[in-house]
């Protein structure tokens, strides 16, 4: 026979009430009592019976994520970090790697509690829905019916610039990255990049802008390739990814050119790997756990807050100096 909340309650020496609000984490019980219930549930072998909790709460605790790539080091990073999140949490989560609309179907078969869509080459318009739903990605029209968790390219590429630039000297500044129309995240990084020149009166001479067509290692490899056939070499690149620019240092080192002598390097994307690349990578970005956090903490919030209206919560983006950037020779 499988332990129920009253065999818990009866040796714990609690209300039938108490054990239940502690088996689900409430704030109304006190830590010490919390932990007797949980040891007792624990030392007895209770398993939860989900289904019933369902009926009652109308809730299944489980959170969906649509993926929108397995092969990107960067949203491996982050999706592990939203688990670890959502593991601190009373809900689990479900990956979906399939096409928005079939994620979405699926997740209403489970009937998740809410989706997190991460918003890269989303060919649909999403309709509103009733199933609360957080974006994470650039805040604009197309995501006006939903609460975003936007990363703040724009601001990004500024500090990136101003880096470059007012404290490091350098005017002669490069950016290789995708310029792919269907990815408003890196078109977004893009515009950022030129405002920041502008803002700065930099002048972007034509062959400093490479589009790699792509987001691998390699895209970044060959973009900078390209780059160095012209005799006119910048002094500064900006990478528009953690991939990319791996692919833009080897290409660099092959050519015989030094980083960060030759050329310095700054890379969007704020991992803890970059510290660990062959040459200790300066970026530029939110942090991957600070981002977790609030793409986690959002989407808690809408679930447990159906009338929330959509919001924009723009991130801060920090810099991290490592090896890869110098001064500008005179």
């Amino acid at each position: 026979m499988s332990v129920t909340i009253k065999d818990i309650a009866k040796i714990a020496g609690v209300s039938y009430s108490t054990v239940s609000k502690a088996l689900n984490d409430s704030p109304l019980v006190k830590p010490t009592t919390k932990n007797r219930i949980l040891k007792v549930a624990k030392e007895m072998g209770y398993e939860p019976n989900f289904a019933a909790q369902r009926l009652v709460s109308k809730q299944t605790k489980i959170i969906g994520l649509i993926w929108p790539t397995i092969e990107r080091v960067v949203l491996s990073t982050l999706v592990t970090n939203i688990s670890n999140e959502i593991r601190k949490t009373p809900y689990s989560m479900i990956l979906s790697v399939e096409p928005i609309p079939a994620s979405l179907e699926a997740f209403k078969r489970f009937q998740v509690d809410g989706v997190i869509l991460f918003d890269e080459n989303i060919d649909i318009l999403i309709e509103p829905t009733t199933r609360p739903l957080l974006v994470y990605g650039v805040a604009d029209k197309v995501n006006k019916y939903f609460p975003i968790v936007d990363p703040n390219h724009e601001q990004a590429m500024l500090e990136a610039v101003n880096y470059l630039y007012s404290d490091l000297g350098h005017t002669k500044i490069a950016y290789i990255g995708d310029f792919s129309n269907s990815d408003r995240m890196q078109m977004e990084k893009l515009k950022g990049f030129k405002k920041a020149m502008k803002h700065f009166g930099l002048s972007i001479a034509p062959h400093f802008l490479i589009d790699t067509k792509g987001l691998d290692w390699y895209d970044g490899y060959n973009a900078v390739s390209k780059l160095l056939e012209n005799s006119n070499h910048p002094t500064a690149i900006v990478g528009g990814s953690y991939d990319i620019s791996g692919g833009i240092i080897r290409g660099i080192k092959e050519k015989k050119l030094q980083i960060p002598n030759d050329i310095s390097i700054i890379s969007y994307d704020n991992i803890p790997q970059m510290a660990n690349m062959e040459i200790p990578l300066t970026s530029i970005g939110v942090p991957v756990d600070k981002l977790a956090a609030e793409i986690v903490r959002s989407i808690i919030e809408l679930i447990e807050n159906k009338n929330l209206h959509p919001s924009i919560r723009k991130m801060t983006p920090e810099l991290n100096i490592r090896k890869s950037c110098a001064t500008i020779k005179k």
